[in-house]
């Protein structure tokens, strides 16, 4: 048993600060790193897109940036299975931030996110140069609109990913998946794919996911401050047609029966309910009592 929490507490020490921990002058050292490690990949990409984007529409940079980022924030991307290249709407679980640099890096995809990011400095740029989709959860009159936009990015861009949870997760629980996103796919765009993705963060899941009461920064942070490198598995499941599918919540349940045997073969064992609460999508953690 004490052999145990030694071995638990090791694996902690190595995977990096704790949620709400003081950063070591060590940590704040591999952050000043990482970030200048992601800038000089911008000031190498940035220039390189803008002068392609005169000659050609599309562009291989965002996606190169991607990779770099990923890689320069500790990533080891693996990729399992064949990503479609165009006509596909991604599907996949969300831990946090570094999903988009490993999933946009694997495969080229642009995505689909709230509107807030946008509006961020840097992170608002940078996203709109992966030709981001920015929706708005509380534009109930704007749903049409933002539909059409989803339509047009896709016909555009080749290839979306949306994170139906609606929240990060934990890489141990899969929330229920919100549909209204994939009123895009009622009915399906001509020739429009849907290829389930599961990311897999291995024994560092728990400690990378963005979760809790913890800020994205303080999040950021963590992840840049940690020692060493972490494995990430990018499982992209067989594709499946849509249009064999009665609407968006028959789409998303099929996705879902797809992607919660993938995470659960991973991990080696069932799924548990997510232990935090999530309010930007109405989730109550169930107690101990009323489980």
């Amino acid at each position: 048993m004490a052999s145990s929490l030694i071995a638990r507490r090791n694996a902690r020490r190595k995977a990096g600060p704790e949620r709400g921990a003081p950063i070591s002058w060590m940590g704040w050292s591999r952050i000043v790193l990482r970030l200048l490690s992601l800038a000089l990949a911008l000031l190498v990409c940035v220039p390189l897109h803008l002068a392609y984007r005169k000659i050609h529409y599309g562009s291989p940079f965002p996606r190169l940036f991607l990779l770099l980022a990923a890689r320069s924030v500790g990533a080891r991307v693996r990729v399992h299975g064949v990503p479609l290249r165009r006509d596909v709407f991604y599907i996949s679980n969300h831990l946090g931030w570094v999903d988009i640099l490993a999933l946009g890096g694997a495969s080229g995809t642009a995505f689909v996110s709230a509107a807030e990011i946008g509006k961020a400095p840097v992170v608002g740029w940078l996203a709109r140069m992966n030709r981001t989709v920015f929706i708005t959860r509380e534009d109930r009159m704007g749903v049409a609109d933002q539909i059409n936009r989803l339509r047009e990015a896709l016909a555009d861009n080749w290839s979306i990913t949306v994170f139906p949870e609606g929240t990060c997760t934990d890489g141990q629980s899969l929330l229920p998946f919100k549909t209204p996103i994939l009123r895009v796919l009622e009915p399906p765009p001509p020739g429009v794919l849907v290829q389930p993705v599961v990311l897999d963060y291995g024994r560092v899941a728990e400690w990378i996911g963005w979760i809790g009461t913890e800020t994205g920064l303080e999040n950021g942070k963590r992840v840049l401050a940690r020692r060493g490198s972490f494995r990430l598995e990018v499982h992209f499941l067989e594709p499946f047609d849509p249009r064999d599918f009665l609407g968006r919540k028959a789409i998303a349940a099929e996705a879902r029966s797809r992607i919660e045997p993938a995470i659960e073969a991973a991990l080696g064992k069932p799924l548990r309910p997510f232990g935090h609460d999530a309010g930007s999508v109405r989730y109550v953690a169930k107690t101990a009592d009323a489980a």
